[in-house]
């Protein structure tokens, strides 16, 4: 039987060959299932650096162990790994991960109260999309805490609390409106479109970008649209007063403001750096993790 090292759990398993993909059998990814992996995809995915796979491979395990969970068959490639881990279905707050494992024993169980085992425990913690066991179990007391779920070693019960709430999540959740102010400037558009606004989007808000200027897919800042919105994104990046005009609107409203400035145009700001705070970024990339970061803890 060939067996092959699995890049995302960690695990050795059997692999059953088929055509240009590897099937994975019955790894921590899909326990008693299986995804596929385009068999030219593993050594490139393998030979990421050891701070990307740090920060994605557990999150494409815990999208391979819930997508098989309800039934459907993963197919991988090294080219889908960016796409999953940036999609705004992948959970990020410590809320909305409680939430996936609440819809997993819902999903396990036929009524409240109703025994699920989950072991290996220890391997287990890709059911919240967590990086480690010990994320899981501060999310297993947080939800214990709150009286949705009983835990008797590695037995789990969903308390009616704990039933409705996961039958709620497992509906969607509404995200809450946003506006992302920035210059109405090409390059720094197609940026946050393609980088930034599925990571905002991953933190329970609807980002809606308003480019100012006349530009085809730009938007003048319409102030009804600031005043509703939960929350704002100004990017201070080539000083458009626009900018600093929208979200002075917006802090007299009491919205709240996270702002931006590329490093390039950090000294040339017309306010003082430490009255506003801005996250200062170099790449989409960098300024994507630390967004990410500030809006978790919202």
């Amino acid at each position: 039987m060939l067996k092959k090292h699995c890049l995302f759990c960690d695990e050795i398993v059997p692999i059953t060959p088929e055509g240009d993909y590897d099937k994975y059998n019955s790894c921590a990814c899909s326990p008693g299932g299986s995804y596929s992996l385009l068999r030219e995809s593993y050594e490139p995915i393998n030979a990421l650096p050891h701070a990307k796979k740090r920060d994605m491979l557990h999150i494409i395990s815990a999208y391979i162990r819930e997508t098989t969970d309800n039934g459907a068959k993963v197919r991988l490639s090294a080219d889908d790994l960016d796409s999953i881990a940036n999609s705004p279905k992948i959970p990020v707050t410590l809320e909305d991960k409680g939430n996936r494992l609440l819809q997993y024993l819902y999903r396990h169980a036929n009524s409240a109260e109703e025994p699920v085992v989950i072991h290996p425990l220890s391997s287990s913690y890709n059911l919240t999309y967590s990086p480690n066991l010990q994320e899981l179990v501060y999310i297993i007391d947080k939800l214990s805490t709150a009286q949705l779920l009983i835990r008797e070693g590695m037995s789990f019960k969903l308390t009616e609390a704990g039933w409705a709430e996961a039958a709620a999540s497992a509906g969607g959740k509404k995200l809450k409106p946003c506006c992302v102010l920035i210059p109405d400037e090409e390059h720094l558009r197609t940026e946050w479109i393609e980088k930034l606004l599925p990571r905002i989007e991953q933190c329970g808000y609807q980002p809606r970008l308003l480019a100012h200027g006349n530009s085809p897919g730009g938007e003048q800042y319409p102030l009804e649209l600031i005043a509703d919105a939960k929350l704002i994104v100004a990017d201070l990046t080539d000083l458009s007063p626009e900018v600093y005009f929208a979200a002075g609107y917006a802090l007299g409203l009491n919205v709240p403001v996270v702002w931006t400035v590329r490093e390039s145009d950090a000294d040339k700001l017309n306010v003082q750096i430490q009255d506003i705070r801005p996250i200062v970024w170099e790449t989409a990339e960098e300024l994507a993790v630390i967004l990410q970061q500030r809006l978790t803890v919202q």
